[in-house]
């Protein structure tokens, strides 16, 4: 018997169809890849590396320093003057050569004896008289300086000053410096006292400028005086500028001639 193709079934039909529409359009030899997210060969730029300062500290004032206040003068006193260094003149004439026996007494303090003979002070007073000119048969002031150097305890020169303070300040300064007295001409060129020390606010060998409040003297004449210049002090007497200025004063010129100007006169030791 002849009849119509049999049909398939219908659900065979339709999982046939269901598989076509489920099969990949390209071949399993074609690999799908996603495309690598996109990467830079090139490396990161640097950065410049910052250099680290070290801090600097504040800077803190220094305080200036105080100047240092000049220095103020204070009192100060010098005497060489010692036990048994005076010597009195014996004669009215013989003040130079006494004035030279008490400069020894003074300036020599190792024991070695002491100037106060009176056949010396004769011997003292005749080189002095030689050694001085125009001084009416005596000494003056350059005769006593030459035989204080002569005699080795010199030098000593003669000085004028014209000013009285300054011829204190300079016979001061000359004592300090040298440790040797002073020669002062007293009664305008007529008498000779020795100065054996002062007194002063302010150290001669510190100051430039200082005042001489008190002078230690040494009067061959005592204890006789003069009825015109007054009386003698006694030895080591500490005068004032006042006291000490009623008997040392100006040289009169008229009393002996030499190129030095009318002044206060001293016989000055001077630095070696």
């Amino acid at each position: 018997m002849t009849g119509a193709p049999p049909r398939l079934p219908a659900w065979l039909a339709a999982l046939a169809i269901l598989l076509a529409g489920c099969s990949p359009a390209a071949g399993l030899d074609e690999t799908t890849t996603v495309p690598p997210s996109p990467t830079s060969s090139a490396q990161p730029a640097a950065v410049d590396a910052v250099p680290q300062q070290k801090p600097v500290p504040a800077q803190v004032p220094t305080a200036t320093p105080a100047p240092t206040p000049p220095p103020v003068p204070q009192a100060f006193a010098l005497n060489l003057y010692q036990e048994g260094d005076f010597v009195p003149q014996y004669t009215f004439d013989w003040c130079v050569a006494a004035s030279i026996q008490m400069a020894h007494n003074l300036i020599d303090d190792t024991g070695g004896g002491t100037w106060a003979d009176r056949a010396q002070q004769s011997d003292l007073w005749d080189m002095a008289r030689a050694r001085s000119s125009n001084s009416f048969n005596g000494a003056n002031p350059l005769g006593w300086a030459q035989v204080l150097t002569e005699v080795g305890l010199g030098p000593y020169s003669v000085v004028s000053v014209p000013d009285y303070e300054d011829a204190l300040q300079t016979a001061a300064r000359a004592i300090a410096a040298t440790g040797r007295p002073v020669g002062l001409v007293m009664w305008s060129g007529r008498h000779a006292w020795v100065m054996s020390g002062f007194e002063s606010v302010g150290d001669p060998g510190q100051f430039t400028e200082f005042s001489v409040t008190g002078v230690r003297v040494q009067d061959p004449l005592y204890p006789h005086g003069s009825g015109q210049w007054g009386p003698s002090p006694a030895p080591n007497s500490l005068l004032t500028p006042e006291q000490l200025a009623t008997q040392f004063v100006v040289r009169e010129p008229r009393r002996w001639s030499s190129e030095l100007p009318a002044g206060y006169l001293l016989v000055l030791p001077v630095a070696a």
